[in-house]
């Protein structure tokens, strides 16, 4: 099993720059065998191959004047940014032809360095290590201090290093674990959530957690930095740093959302052997005027998380159709009784006699 562990770290002035020179040599290689690629296409030609694309616009590149500082940065990384392609175009006409799961995907598009997000990788080959330290040595960078949270359960075969749309720099190691060694003693606990907007979750058990909202509590300061973003003139220096300002704000209330849901989430599976829960229409949603506060639950990044960590943990997550009929199902004999008014929140069984509690959407004995 292959996991990712993401690590802070914190590059000196000069480290940054050479960052920064990997992160556009990267994108110059992946722009212009993209650009081969198209022309390719709008010619009738069959698209070159890698081979071919790694030759022409990274080895006798590097021997023009006009590409002559693509050695300056490891060869690692241009070999990786020319795989990452063919990994997207891989996807884009796996997506066409029905073949990937998932989302449609859409055919690869160029970069800039105004993108929210630069990355490169460094392979085994790259020969990068971990110093006795605890710091991260990458070739023709340097030693870079990490912000360790955690061990590491192996050693990492992959490390990516990665900028965000906040200025912040990250390294992602991409490790082996035993699938055996993450499986959870099993317990007799099974829970039923009901996802909602005032309440976060609704369990099967009665217990509520109250929605954080963190959009919605930081909304005041978002709203100000965004008007003194408006007012810069653009183009300047100002403008660029105070667009640093609201990247961070926007991403203080991401990561404390997501630092909720892997909490909540990790409880749940961890404390349970079985957990249910709704499939909701989150697109449709959004399009009413709840948009805001719908976007703001991340109620589809929480069910994800709980279904990665119940295969990885051992754990049975199950998904229950929205259209199914909980509330008017007995959870005790399975009697069907019929629709119900929205006013009607408890109710005894006239088969069995069990008292039942109904709760907008809640999965109960599921």
């Amino acid at each position: 099993m292959q996991l990712r562990y993401a690590f802070r770290i914190e590059p000196g002035p000069g480290q940054r720059i050479a960052l920064n020179q990997a992160f556009g040599c990267a994108r110059v290689v992946w722009n212009d065998c993209l650009r081969a690629r198209r022309d390719a296409r709008a010619a009738g030609l069959p698209y070159p191959k890698s081979a071919e694309l790694s030759k022409r616009f990274i080895t006798e590149a590097k021997q023009t004047p006009q590409r002559a500082w693509l050695g300056e940065v490891s060869a690692v990384v241009l070999q990786q940014s020319l795989r990452d392609l063919d990994t997207a175009y891989s996807n884009f006409f796996g997506s066409i032809k029905g073949t990937r799961k998932g989302p449609k995907i859409g055919e690869p598009r160029m970069k800039t360095k105004r993108d929210n997000r630069q990355a490169v990788r460094f392979t085994a080959n790259a020969r990068w290590s971990i110093t006795a330290d605890g710091k991260l040595n990458l070739p023709k960078i340097g030693p870079v201090q990490v912000r360790w949270s955690r061990v590491l359960p192996s050693v990492p075969s992959t490390v990516t290093v990665i900028k965000d749309s906040s200025g912040r720099y990250w390294a992602s190691f991409l490790v082996e674990s035993d699938p055996a060694a993450e499986i959870l003693p099993p317990t007799e606990g099974d829970q039923g959530i009901d996802l909602g907007l005032t309440h976060f979750a609704v369990m099967a058990d009665g217990s509520r957690i109250k929605s954080p909202r963190f959009l919605r509590r930081a909304e005041k300061k978002l709203r100000r930095e965004q008007r003194r973003l408006s007012r810069k003139a653009k183009g300047s220096n100002n403008r660029d740093k105070q667009r640093v300002k609201v990247a961070r704000a926007h991403a203080k209330v991401a990561d404390a959302r997501k630092d909720f849901h892997h909490k909540l989430s990790t409880k749940l599976i961890r404390e349970n052997q079985a957990v249910s829960v709704e499939t909701l229409s989150v697109k449709g949603l959004a399009r009413t005027r709840l948009a805001k506060s719908v976007h703001d639950a991340g109620w589809s990044t929480f069910v994800n998380m709980l279904e990665y960590k119940a295969a990885r943990y051992g754990r049975t997550l199950t998904k229950v159709d929205q259209a199914f009929p909980s509330s008017q199902v007995c959870s005790a004999c399975g009697r069907r009784d019929g629709p119900k008014q929205l006013h009607i929140r408890a109710w005894t069984c006239d088969r069995c006699g069990t008292r039942l509690i109904s709760r907008q959407d809640l999965v109960l004995g599921t």
